[in-house]
């Protein structure tokens, strides 16, 4: 952990949570905890997969991994 009040650690985690929440938790409703967990898988993968970013050039973050790996 960083020193008190230094949240940059933290920063890329509560963005993800915060887009979670947006995209899945505040537009679902879930009929059980197995629900919501299925549901939550199927998002992650949406997210690491298929999910294009224009940070990222419009890749998903697997795509632009594989293609920054094959260019080093």
């Amino acid at each position: 952990m960083s020193c008190r009040g230094n949240c940059l650690d933290n920063s890329v985690v509560e963005n993800f949570f915060g887009i979670l929440k947006t995209e899945l938790l505040y537009i679902q409703e879930f009929e059980s905890i197995e629900h919501f967990i299925q549901e939550l898988h199927q998002y992650i993968h949406y997210y690491n997969h298929r999910r294009t970013k224009q940070k990222l050039r419009g890749l998903s973050p697997v795509e632009y991994r594989i293609q920054s790996s094959v260019a080093a």
